[in-house]
């Protein structure tokens, strides 16, 4: 589908009338929209190479309009247009992802030479992508849960930085796949992206396999052997769970960091490194510091930036669309037919709790992909992993009404009110998810188990926003 290369949104008919102008005259097609609403219902459809956006504008201003812009099309450039009592406004946005601000009243040149900068930057962008960059879905990046999302908008955001990356999450969220994101989406992209997993090396070949090591450096040292930072000199060094490092090998990361050099093991000669640092782990790095098992000056020179990654528990709202790409990518890999889920196997999904996360599920659909009779997985193709109920110990220091009683008093006692309208609604959630667990997934016997109607559960879960 052909569109316009600039799309211009602002409610002013004589600056949407000068910019289509001076555009045109200089061989750019432009597409012009009133207000910003029209403009996010054609973005679904088409994207222009770049959106010059007005910062003042009824219902959706260019801030909100930028925001929505970046997490979903995060290669388009956005200028904002700003009057010059704006102009803090407008510096916040550039430093939130916009690619210029033109303050009003501007020069028709300037304004012109800004939009062919933009339109360079996105062909060089997408020329980058096409060659270096998988996309998101290929990646196993995938998330339309607002958590994710807020992943999505930290990666756009770090696009043009170089700058160390913190990423907290459980294992087999994705950690990995983030790092390489936030590497293939940066300055970097064309140098190599290294990672390293500390808790899978023995403790005694730590440092050789991060710094290498001269020729007779030990025993069985049989040449020069580059390390880890060399081989990521301009790119980017992925530690995986880095709260495993030992406190002595924390201690020359750190004057790496700070210098920007080291010494192989056995080493007389410094080597000079440029390398970006992303660390990534599944542990509470404050209490390791507090523990004294994790050096704070080297925690706090890590954590310029922290990426939080959500459980998949936590967005179970993305189970069905990573099912169907994890199936589609297991048949591909065994040159199989794709299998799909049946509603009642999918809703069951939805309600597991996944301690393993995100691999878990991977791992699950290529077991079903090999395992699975037919074409559609049914509720008697899932392994007992995800069937057999783990067995719980029962609380021994009270019942759920203290519990409740406790949880009241709190709230109370700071003063809130309407506590039964969140109260309620939690109650409500507890009891569906936990009965159609309990029945994987038959809507009609949870209604049973509960006490309730069909009607009266389907109107619940619509009314709790919780799958259908």
């Amino acid at each position: 589908m052909i569109t316009e290369q600039v799309w211009i949104v602002d409610d002013d008919s004589s600056i949407r009338w000068v910019l289509e102008k001076a555009l045109s005259n200089a061989n750019i097609s432009v597409g012009t929209f009133h207000n910003p609403e029209d403009l996010l219902i054609a973005l679904e459809h088409t994207q222009p190479e770049v959106i010059i956006s007005d910062i003042r504008m009824p219902n959706i201003d260019g801030m909100t309009l930028l925001g929505k812009i970046n997490n979903q099309f995060p290669h388009i450039p956005v200028i904002i247009m700003t009057a010059h009592s704006d102009l803090d406004s407008a510096v916040n946005a550039y430093q939130g992802g916009a690619f210029e601000y033109l303050p009003k009243p501007f020069d028709i040149d300037d304004a012109v030479t800004l939009a062919n900068r933009a339109l360079t930057h996105a062909r060089e962008l997408k020329s980058k992508t096409q060659h270096n960059v998988p996309s998101a879905d290929a990646v196993g990046i995938i998330g339309a849960a607002p958590s994710m999302q807020e992943v999505f908008r930290t990666i756009g955001r770090l696009s043009r930085s170089s700058i160390s990356v913190l990423i907290n999450g459980e294992s087999g969220t994705g950690k990995e796949l983030v790092a390489h994101a936030l590497h293939m989406h940066s300055p970097r992209s064309a140098s190599p992206f290294i990672p390293l997993n500390m808790a899978a090396i023995p403790k005694d070949l730590i440092e050789s396999e991060l710094f290498g090591h001269e020729k007779g450096a030990f025993t069985g040292a049989n040449g020069v052997r580059h390390g880890r930072f060399e081989q990521a000199h301009q790119g980017t060094l992925f530690l995986d769970e880095i709260g495993d490092m030992p406190l002595d090998i924390q201690t020359r990361l750190l004057r790496v960091l700070a210098d920007g050099q080291f010494y192989r093991v056995g080493g007389h000669s410094p080597i000079q490194v440029d390398v970006r640092i992303i660390a990534a782990t599944h542990q509470n790095l404050e209490e390791r510091v507090t523990s004294g098992d994790f050096r704070d000056d080297l925690f706090h020179r890590l954590n310029v930036i922290r990426i939080q990654i959500p459980s998949l528990r936590e967005r179970k709202e993305d189970i069905s669309q990573l099912a169907q790409h994890f199936l589609k990518q297991a048949a591909s890999e065994l040159a199989v037919e794709i299998k799909t889920l049946h509603k009642s196997t999918l809703s069951y999904l939805e309600h597991c709790e996944w301690p393993g996360n995100v691999r878990q599920l991977e791992n699950i659909c290529r077991f079903l992909t090999v395992m699975a009779s037919g074409k559609e997985i049914l509720m008697s193709d899932l392994p007992s992993e995800l069937t057999v109920k783990p067995v719980t110990v029962k609380d021994s220091n009270g019942s759920w009404q203290d519990s409740l009683k406790k949880w009241v008093d709190t709230e109370l006692s700071t003063g809130k009110s309407n506590i039964i309208e969140h109260a309620l609604p939690e109650f409500e959630k507890v009891l569906l998810e936990s009965a159609l667990k309990h029945t994987q997934g038959h809507k009609q016997e949870a209604a049973k188990r509960l006490g309730w109607g069909r009607n009266t559960l389907t109107r619940k879960l619509k009314e709790l926003n919780m799958p259908d």
